[in-house]
């Protein structure tokens, strides 16, 4: 059912934040955080996007475990993917992050789609929304060429997966967000490491690349 989120000032937020943050943010990346986050609470008590096993540590579960991804994205990567953004994780974090970055969200609910909308344009972030599902073959409207792809809660086929990883650049990655086992990926994408996430013994960012 819908809950509330935490009240946070602007400065609360930002002096939470900040340390769960690989790298230091900037006062203007810190500023479309808190809009964002000013708009999920709005949100979150009429839609369930955040439930109340999780809002209470909202700020480490969420936005600390998207920015965790921040070290292993491509250098001057500039397109971006992020596949079931639902209530806007990784891939909201991670445009505002990387304010160059422009992130394409997929959200095959209607009414999460919509607040993704509404969540991109109050935190003026750079993101196209588009309300399809991932399958073959895949939707019209997704980036031909990704620097990387993001995916925190969806499952998707191999078959996906490798025709996917075809649009990535020569240097380009896979970001996953996964427990203890990994997903079934096709053969042409490979691990090249992961990120263990504080706070927890299982939970992970899968890196893959594209051979």
């Amino acid at each position: 059912m819908p809950f509330p989120l935490p009240r946070l000032s602007r400065d609360d937020f930002a002096s939470e934040l900040a340390p769960l943050s690989p790298e230091p943010l900037s006062s203007g990346v810190m500023d479309s955080l808190y809009a964002y986050y000013q708009e999920l609470g709005r949100w979150n008590e009429k839609l369930n996007l955040i439930g109340p096993g999780t809002a209470g540590e909202i700020l480490a579960r969420h936005f600390g475990e998207s920015l965790a991804a921040l070290p292993s994205l491509p250098a001057g990567a500039t397109s971006g993917l992020d596949l079931g953004s639902g209530a806007g994780f990784p891939g909201l974090v991670l445009a505002a992050a990387r304010p160059g970055l422009e992130m394409t969200l997929v959200e095959a609910r209607e009414r999460k789609w919509a607040f993704l909308l509404s969540a991109a344009r109050r935190a003026s972030l750079s993101c196209r929304c588009l309300n399809v599902r991932v399958r073959l073959p895949l939707p019209s409207g997704l980036p031909e060429s990704l620097d990387v792809i993001t995916s925190r809660a969806l499952r998707l086929d191999p078959q996906v997966w490798g025709a996917l990883s075809r649009r990535l650049v020569t240097e380009g990655r896979v970001l996953l967000w996964v427990g203890e086992s990994d997903p079934e990926l096709p053969p042409n994408l490979v691990t090249r490491g992961d990120i263990r996430l504080a706070g927890s013994d299982r939970r992970r960012i899968l890196v893959l690349r594209h051979v």
